[in-house]
């Protein structure tokens, strides 16, 4: 496998990033996907992300192709002594890129961007139908400690 690169993601790298987080099962029909270019509310969130201290949307190249991408964004708290603790969304892997080991690589790099930013713990959350992903997080050292919920306001 060609060396991977991780980079902060650009503006001009949201189809891309768009395109990977619509191309799954339960992702599919969240995201606006169009033929004539980028919906600008990708554009405006992307800048805020940009414009808040601690998040990163971080992208993956290999050979010069977006294949990549995650978010890392660390969080201050009082609990736990005051700890900062990391979390991870929206990870992907381009579709026929999967099971190689670039989700690995992903994490790790997440994982090595966290303790740089003084995080003590890294959280991520799963969709409770994503299974092979969950076998994933195990093998890395994640444990299912908590139950998660969401309330949607849309």
């Amino acid at each position: 496998m060609s060396e991977l690169k991780f980079r902060e993601a650009r503006e001009d790298d949201l189809a891309a990033i768009v395109a990977m987080l619509d191309d799954d099962g339960l992702g599919r029909g969240r995201e606006r996907l169009s033929g004539e270019g980028v919906d600008p509310v990708y554009t405006q969130a992307l800048r805020e992300i940009h414009a808040q201290p601690g998040n990163h949307i971080i992208v993956v190249e290999r050979d010069g192709e977006l294949i990549g991408t995650y978010q890392l964004t660390v969080i201050a708290g009082l609990s736990r002594c005051g700890a900062r603790r990391a979390q991870i969304e929206a990870v992907r892997v381009r579709a026929g890129l999967r099971g190689r080991g670039i989700g690995e690589a992903m994490l790790r790099h997440a994982i090595a961007q966290a303790r740089q930013e003084g995080c003590t713990l890294v959280q991520l959350s799963s969709d409770r139908r994503r299974g092979r992903a969950h076998l994933f997080y195990e093998r890395l050292g994640f444990v299912a400690t908590h139950i998660g919920f969401k309330l949607e306001l849309r």
